[in-house]
């Protein structure tokens, strides 16, 4: 496969790395020298990939996901920071007959996680004496906070929770690459949910699953959906 890469910072490259050592090919590399292109100018480099992997700006996404829907080429989204721009951003691709897949976090692992947060939402939903949190940490580079893992997690344990409210703190201090803690406090005792990224490789190997699956597709999916085809698949074997 011939992948489009937009960003070259920590984990752009770090994605850069994997798809080589896993036998892609990495053709254009858009960067932040090219942000006074737009969508239409943008688009004739993209053209003739199998598909575009995102992780630079959250105010580059509608521009990145419209030129990829213009140049036929389907994106793996992992920038977080564009949530309340996301139905504008579907809106481009799906009326250009694009296709993209997008989620707050592409780590197997953090995803499984949010099963497991729902899970145990759904049995502390009924006990009032407990008191839900959300802490999250990442390196002092994040621009955005809380991450979006941290607000999915949220609005996974405000659904569960019958929507009650759920305090979420943040963290920005040296190179931690992600820890996201749900805590469920009361009087007597403490339940703590963790999830402790030791590197970025599994975000990199989530996009590069997510852009293997994507190709060939039409419409706007949730990395959610790779997951629930690998878990039916693996159930069947």
């Amino acid at each position: 496969m011939k992948l489009a890469l937009f960003g070259r910072g920590g984990m752009g490259k770090v994605v850069a790395e994997r798809a080589r050592r896993d036998g892609f090919e990495i053709g254009a590399v858009v960067t932040s020298g090219d942000a006074g292109l737009d969508a239409a100018a943008l688009a004739p480099r993209l053209r003739g990939h199998d598909a575009a992997i995102d992780f630079s700006r959250g105010d580059a996404v509608l521009r990145n996901a419209a030129a990829c829907a213009r140049a036929g080429v389907p994106l793996v989204e992992g920038t977080t920071g564009w949530q309340d721009r996301e139905a504008e951003v579907r809106r481009a691709v799906e009326q250009a007959g694009g296709a993209m897949i997008y989620g707050a976090n592409f780590s197997l692992g953090v995803n499984l996680f949010y099963r497991i947060v729902r899970d145990a939402g759904a049995l502390f939903s009924g006990l009032a004496g407990y008191a839900p949190s959300i802490d999250e940490a990442h390196h002092a580079r994040k621009k955005d906070a809380p991450s979006g893992t941290a607000l999915r997690l949220r609005d996974i344990l405000r659904e569960a929770l019958g929507g009650r409210d759920v305090p979420v703190t943040s963290t920005r201090e040296g190179d931690i690459p992600g820890i996201h803690r749900v805590a469920f406090d009361s009087a007597a005792d403490r339940m703590l949910l963790v999830h402790e990224a030791r590197s970025r490789e599994g975000f990199a190997a989530g996009a590069l699953l997510a852009a293997r699956w994507i190709a060939g597709r039409r419409g706007v999916y949730l990395f959610a959906d790779v997951l629930d085809e690998l878990l039916t698949l693996e159930r069947a074997t």
